[in-house]
């Protein structure tokens, strides 16, 4: 028996709700959250098989999926990696400079490309440029996620709140949004938010050192070498975690073993101590010296971490690490990481890649010891220590963001002019009206694959396909509220209060609410639920709705009071070794200081 409409309304609720809750308290990843919703919806029988088309008909997600795939091409081409490298060369030793010029690079670049990969790029560049000039890296990264947030506002492209926004206000009867419609307003939130972090903001934020750098060690002098067992050593024959080896006063860090020739990837705690077997190993200065007055143990190199790499004195037959040096590297666990949700123990860094994890930094704490069976989390910095070729490794697998700039592949510069040429092709169909943005987005997508910006399967791994996902769930729900008639009811109870206000107010609230609520739950939901109600809202104050229609987009995007609200912001949380107050007191004037704004100039630029 199929339900009446007050209790599909009353079930419609619920299941928002509860997916909202999920968000809020990480309950399920979003995607999935948002897809239970969804199914939900269809098992009780809200949605039916109309509806699923109408759901996946959307042409918002298929542009926002060729984007990433654009936005990768230009990644792999090593356009951003020379606009980085522009930076460097710019920025010199002066703060005030440096974010100057950080505003004239990433703003109009995060305008026209996913803002994620551009901030990806930079993170490790501006790290390294504070290391040789002595500037603070946390006056600098906290900053450049919020330029690449205001970057994002100044085109239809620039984020996949706004094409989304377009989407949505479109299927219901709305115009479309033009590429360029929103950049007035896009310009002046750039020029605010420049001057507010130059003049106000830089002071607002701490001046300290990186998670690396913050790490109690007691001897900061660390040595890499190849030890060997000789066949009549005592040590032969004992469980190697039992030996001396890695107990008592030695307490060396053992990277790989090398037995005949070949790695053993067994757990250390398997291993029993065999003749001639060869050792990788860390150790301090001390340890070290102790570990040569072992009976039967050989030295076979020795490499300071403070030196600067070389060829080994000697191999040690093994199948990789003569190659060179030992690198220490701080890194960002990203969200599609395949370690999210295993501990350190689980990954087996050690056994599969010769990697040591010796540290987990999580939200303003670094956790040195029993963090073995900690769960991570996307936004983790973890301080990795191997052979720089086995860390190479493990990064193609896209496992973490390095802090420090590893040459992961070689670039395609010569196809270079060919992404950025296909970028303005795409943006220029667009904004002549002579292709849609998604059919022009599409087009140019298959043709940096079928000149080889990149391949298929780089194109399909750019795709953050969680996004997709999550956006195909909301817009179920969202599509359960309009049927249901939710949609229609919030905006008359809206309406019913705030009306006597009049539509500023109104204007005001609505941008308030889309800010607040997108940084407890991802923006892009928001976004979808909130399009239908205030075009309703605008229906029964019988004023044009496209005013409305802009607050959601840029108040969406206005995401800058906390670490979580936006991707970027989780990444330069780890990095910049940020509590969660430094997001707080720099984001809320930024914040209120921008909703002023808007409420002030949209209905100038699109009158009610």
């Amino acid at each position: 028996m199929a339900m009446n409409e007050t209790l599909q309304m009353i079930v419609v609720v619920v299941v928002l709700a509860g997916t909202f809750l999920c968000f809020a308290k990480e309950w399920l990843p979003t995607e999935l959250a948002a897809l239970a919703g969804f199914a939900a919806l269809l098992l009780v029988g809200i949605l039916d098989e109309t509806d699923i088309g109408g759901v996946f008909g959307n042409a918002a997600p298929a542009t926002i999926g060729a984007m990433f795939i654009l936005s990768e091409a230009l990644t792999r081409t090593g356009i951003i990696d020379f606009l980085a490298t522009r930076f460097q060369a710019l920025a010199k030793g002066s703060e005030v400079r440096a974010l100057i010029v950080l505003g004239l690079i990433v703003m109009p670049a995060s305008a026209f490309l996913n803002n994620t990969p551009v901030v990806v790029v930079f993170l490790p560049v501006i790290i390294a440029t504070c290391r040789h000039t002595g500037l603070k890296a946390t006056r600098l990264l906290l900053p450049l996620s919020f330029l690449s947030i205001l970057g994002g506002t100044m085109t239809l492209i620039g984020t996949s709140t706004n094409l989304l926004v377009s989407a949505k206000a479109a299927q219901l009867g709305e115009e479309p949004f033009s590429i360029f419609e929103i950049t007035p307003l896009g310009l002046v939130y750039a020029a605010v938010g420049s001057l507010y972090m130059v003049l106000v903001g830089r002071h607002l934020l701490p001046s300290k050192d990186t998670v690396s750098s913050t790490l109690d060690v007691e001897d900061t002098r660390r040595f890499y070498s190849a030890i060997e067992i000789d066949a009549d050593s005592s040590l032969v024959g004992e469980r190697l975690v039992e030996s001396p080896l890695l107990k008592g006063e030695h307490k060396l860090s053992i990277y790989q073993v090398v037995r005949q020739g070949r790695r053993v990837r067994a757990p250390l705690n398997r291993i029993t101590i065999q003749g001639n077997d060869v050792y990788w190993v860390r150790a301090s200065t001390k340890s070290m010296a102790q570990m040569q007055t072992l009976s039967g143990v050989r030295l076979l190199r020795k490499h300071s971490e403070d030196t600067e790499g070389g060829e080994p004195e000697s191999g040690d037959g093994g199948d990789d690490l003569s190659a060179g040096e030992i690198r220490v590297v701080e890194a960002i666990i990203g969200p599609q990481s395949s370690l999210v949700g295993k501990t350190i123990r689980q990954a087996a860094l050690r056994q599969r890649f010769g990697i040591l994890v010796a540290a987990l930094h999580r939200r303003g704490r670094n956790l040195q010891k029993d963090f073995e069976n900690i769960p991570i989390t996307f936004g983790d910095t973890l301080i990795l220590e191997g052979p720089t070729a086995d860390i190479l490794r493990f990064h193609k697998q896209d496992n973490f963001l390095s802090l420090q700039e590893l040459e992961v592949s070689p670039r395609l510069a010569r196809k270079a002019p060919i992404a950025i040429g296909t970028l303005l092709a795409v943006v220029l169909c667009s904004a002549f009206g002579l292709l849609s943005i998604t059919s022009a987005a599409i087009v140019g997508a298959v043709v940096v694959v079928l000149f080889r910006c990149l391949d298929i399967k780089a194109a399909f791994a750019a795709i953050d396909w969680k996004i997709l996902f999550l956006i195909y769930g909301m817009l179920g729900v969202g599509r359960a509220m309009e049927k249901t008639g939710v949609a229609e009811l919030v905006a008359k109870s809206v309406t019913g209060v705030l009306e006597p206000a009049g539509p500023y107010v109104i204007l005001a609230a609505i941008y308030l609410l889309a800010s607040i609520l997108t940084e407890l739950v991802t923006n892009n939901a928001v976004a979808i639920i909130l399009t239908p109600i205030v075009i309703g809202i605008a229906g029964a104050l019988q004023v044009d709705p496209r005013p409305c229609i802009v607050a959601i987009m840029f108040g969406a995007s206005a995401s800058f009071l906390t670490p979580i609200g936006y991707q970027t912001n989780t990444y330069v949380y780890g990095a910049g070794n940020y509590r969660f107050r430094d997001f707080l007191r720099v984001g809320v004037p930024l914040n209120l200081g921008l909703a002023a704004i808007a409420t002030w100039l949209i209905p100038k630029f699109w009158p009610f």
